[in-house]
């Protein structure tokens, strides 16, 4: 199918204007029903290297955005989530997931609470149903902003200091996961220290009709810093890196899932940290609570591929390691011994660690970091075994993140 083909059919964000110029390669995707770049350049690795080196700009508008005001605007999102939102303070950003009776993940995103009695939830998946099924009874206004917000992930360790120059908001002063509510040359922005990299950044909130000019006034002012346009490829190898997991990749929506081993906790996502252990009545209380007495059947972590495994798995048919370009986004059996003892979902050679990473799926007591493995690897289709090292997440992490 042609790029105009796809066009016609897909919605696109508003940022089009500026991105669909650039995409030389037509690597067009589809995410949540738009149509955005896979890459600019026919390979990631500039859009990536300036992740890690300068700062990237990427078109996050496809996020699911949603409104949520009213004297029980607090009170739905706590009954709904596994963070405790009575916590969250004016300013402050919440990641968190959500999950059914049985304590298994629907979606994860962010709250940011807006005003007292406002919040903005971001989700990968519609939630609206879902959010309104749990307001019965409760005095909030839910309203779908996905299409009047446009939404700009500007990442990287130079991405202070470029947006630094455009707005009188303080920037040194913003912690992590805290918005501020200002200008960037004039145009109203909400400004929040959040992104999906691993890395220092930011993520601009702004309404669509004036996205062209935000998105103009960040490249003029960031291309002396070697501001990048990057695509969903770069922020693929990126999240990686930084252990992050990905709806219908890394793990299935309770929602969607044909069976129950397509289901995941928060615990066995590496989310533990996300659910709160005293808040109140909230869905799947009761299956958490069991869970963290009796411990999770599976675990989330990363995979440390051998390198000199892989090159002799090759070697064995007279090929030096044939490394992907971008990520890889498919299941592939994890063993111990005889045994296959989980799968892996994602991987990708890290450009920064010089590391053939993986995200995995691993039965107990397997998780535990350190644990020698094999990840299948299939070479001139046959299939192989890789030596491997169970790793806690992330792979990177590095302190400008935070500080």
């Amino acid at each position: 199918m042609s790029s105009a083909a796809v066009a016609s059919i897909l919605k696109t964000t508003p940022f089009h204007p500026r991105t669909s110029p650039l995409v030389r390669a037509q690597t067009w995707r589809r995410w949540a029903g738009y149509q955005v770049a896979s890459a600019y350049e026919p390979h990631p690795d500039r859009e990536y290297a300036a992740i890690r080196n300068a700062a990237a700009l990427l078109d996050v508008s496809p996020l699911f955005k949603y409104r949520i005001s009213g004297p029980d605007a607090a009170r739905l999102l706590d009954r709904m989530v596994t963070r405790d939102v009575a916590k969250c303070r004016v300013g402050q950003v919440l990641y968190t997931p959500w999950c059914d009776v049985h304590g298994k993940v629907i979606d994860d995103g962010t709250i940011s609470r807006l005003d007292d009695q406002t919040f903005r939830l971001t989700s990968a998946e519609p939630n609206l149903r879902w959010l309104s099924m749990n307001a019965v009874g409760l005095d909030v206004v839910i309203e779908d902003v996905s299409e009047r917000t446009g939404a700009l992930a500007l990442q990287g360790p130079l991405s202070r200091t470029i947006l630094q120059l455009l707005t009188p908001a303080d920037l040194s002063t913003l912690k992590y996961f805290r918005l501020v509510n200002t200008t960037v040359r004039d145009i109203p922005v909400t400004i929040s220290r959040t992104g999906y990299t691993g890395d220092l950044g930011y993520e601009l909130w702004v309404d669509a009709e004036r996205a062209v000019p935000l998105w103009d006034a960040l490249i003029a002012a960031g291309t002396p810093y070697g501001i990048t346009p990057a695509g969903i490829w770069a922020l693929d190898l990126a999240r990686i890196e930084a252990g992050l997991v990905m709806l219908d990749v890394d793990y299935f929506s309770a929602h969607r899932a044909m069976i129950e081993d397509q289901k995941s906790s928060p615990f066995e996502l590496n989310l533990a940290w996300t659910v709160s252990a005293d808040k109140g009545p909230h869905n799947g209380r009761r299956a958490l609570r069991a869970e963290r007495t009796a411990g999770s059947a599976w675990g989330f972590v990363g995979l440390d591929v051998d390198w000199t495994s892989l090159e002799r798995i090759y070697a064995e048919r007279g090929l030096p390691p044939q490394l992907p370009t971008v990520a890889w986004r498919t299941s592939s059996p994890v063993y111990k011994a005889a045994n296959q003892i989980g799968y892996a979902t994602s991987g990708c050679w890290s450009p920064l660690l010089k590391k053939y990473l993986a995200l995995a799926h691993l039965t107990a007591p397997h998780f535990t970091p350190n644990t020698d493995v094999e990840l299948e690897v299939t070479v001139e289709h046959r299939r192989k075994r890789a030596s491997a090292v169970v790793k806690k997440l992330p792979f990177f992490d590095p302190p400008r993140k935070k500080e």
